[in-house]
C-alpha cells in the first residue's frame, strides 16, 4: 500500500475517533457542572479539558461558551467540528479505498457539524450537536466493517482507531483519579459515561462504585471495547495483520514496542498498579503509545526509499 493512502486511512480514522471521544466526555459531563458538588464549576470544567488533553487554564470559563468552542469552533483544533473536518479531508484522499457508505456517513456528518455552528445559542444546542455526532459515530463504525474489505486498508483504519483510544483513555483516567477524594459518586458515573461504560461496569461489579474496581475495568479488562487493555489488544491485532501483508523486514521494531505495551496491560493487577502510583502507570502506558505511533510511522509512512527497496 502508497504511504500516502496508509497515511491517510489512519489519520482519518483518528480524527474521526477524537471527535467522539471529546462528544461522549462532553455529553456525560456537561450536566454534572450544573449540580451542586465538591468541586465547583470552574473546577470540573478543568477536570474536563485536563481529560481531553487539552492544557489551558478554566479561569473565567463560561460553561455554556466554553461548550459551543469544543463543539464547533473551526478554530479550535481541538473541536468536534475540527476534527470531524480533518478526518473528512484524509477520506477525501483515498476515496477509492473507503466504501461509498463510509464516504456518505462522514459526509454527511461534516455538513451537519459545520451547517450547525450559527445555530448553537441555547444550552440543548450544543448537546444536540454532542448527541448528533455520537449517533454519526455508530453509523460510520458499523458501515466500515460491514462494508469494506478487511484487508490491509481496513487494518490501518483499525491501527489509527485504537491508537486513538489507547491513548486518549489514560489522559481521561489520570485527570479523574487525580481528583482523588474530591470526586463524588456522580463524578464517577461521569467517568464511566465517558467510556460509555456505566452498564457494562455494572454488570461486573454491580453499582458500587469504588475507584480501584473502575480502575481496573477500564485499564485491564480485555473484552470491553473502552478499556485501554481492549484498545491495544486490537492495535496489536491490526499490526500482526498488515505485518504479514508488507513484507518489509523493518517491522521488529514495532512489535517489540506492541508487544511491550500489551504485556504491561495483560500480565498486571490492578493491586499493583495502585501500589506503584496510577499516574506513573498511565504516563507510561502513553509513552509506549508514542513511541509505537512514531514507529509505525517511520516504517509504513515516512520510511526512506532505500528501505523499501530492501524490504
Amino acid at each position: 500500500m502508497l504511504s500516502r493512502v496508509a497515511d491517510s486511512l489512519y489519520w482519518m480514522s483518528r480524527y474521526f475517533e477524537r471527535a467522539d471521544h471529546c462528544a461522549r466526555v462532553l455529553e456525560a459531563n456537561y450536566n454534572l457542572m450544573l449540580n451542586p458538588s465538591k468541586l465547583s464549576t470552574e473546577e470540573r470544567w478543568h477536570r474536563i479539558l485536563a481529560s481531553l488533553g487539552i492544557p489551558e487554564s478554566a479561569n473565567g470559563i463560561d460553561p455554556q461558551m466554553a461548550m459551543i468552542r469544543l463543539t464547533s469552533d473551526p478554530a479550535d483544533e481541538s473541536s468536534i467540528v475540527s476534527c470531524i473536518t480533518e478526518s473528512r479531508e484524509n477520506a477525501g484522499q483515498v476515496r477509492e479505498q473507503i466504501s461509498s457508505e463510509m464516504w456518505e456517513r462522514l459526509n454527511r456528518l461534516y455538513h451537519f457539524v459545520t451547517q450547525a455552528n450559527p445555530r448553537l445559542e441555547t444550552d440543548s444546542d450544543p448537546l444536540r450537536l454532542v448527541a448528533a455526532v455520537r449517533e454519526g459515530a455508530y453509523e460510520f463504525h458499523g458501515v466500515t466493517d460491514a462494508t469494506m474489505n478487511h484487508d490491509e486498508g481496513w487494518h490501518f483504519i483499525q491501527l489509527g482507531k485504537y491508537m486513538e483510544r489507547s491513548c486518549a483513555l489514560p489522559v481521561l483516567l489520570d485527570a479523574y483519579f487525580a481528583a482523588g477524594g474530591q470526586a463524588d459518586d456522580g463524578d464517577w458515573v461521569g467517568l464511566l459515561s465517558s467510556c460509555t461504560a456505566f452498564e457494562a461496569y455494572c454488570k461486573v461489579y454491580t453499582a458500587d462504585l469504588k475507584p480501584d474496581s473502575m480502575a481496573e475495568f477500564l485499564i485491564l479488562n480485555p473484552e470491553f471495547p473502552h478499556s485501554v487493555r481492549y484498545a491495544v489488544e486490537r492495535m496489536n491485532a491490526a499490526i500482526a495483520a498488515i505485518s504479514q501483508t508488507s513484507f518489509t523486514h523493518a517491522t521488529g521494531r514495532i512489535e517489540r514496542i506492541a508487544g511491550r505495551l500489551r504485556a504491561s496491560l495483560a500480565y498486571v493487577q490492578i493491586a499493583d498498579v495502585m501500589a506503584g502510583g496510577l499516574h506513573r502507570y498511565l504516563d507510561t502506558v502513553i509513552e509506549q503509545c508514542k513511541s509505537l505511533h512514531a514507529a509505525v510511522h517511520a516504517v509504513y509512512i515516512d520510511y526512506p526509499i532505500q528501505s523499501a527497496l530492501e524490504a
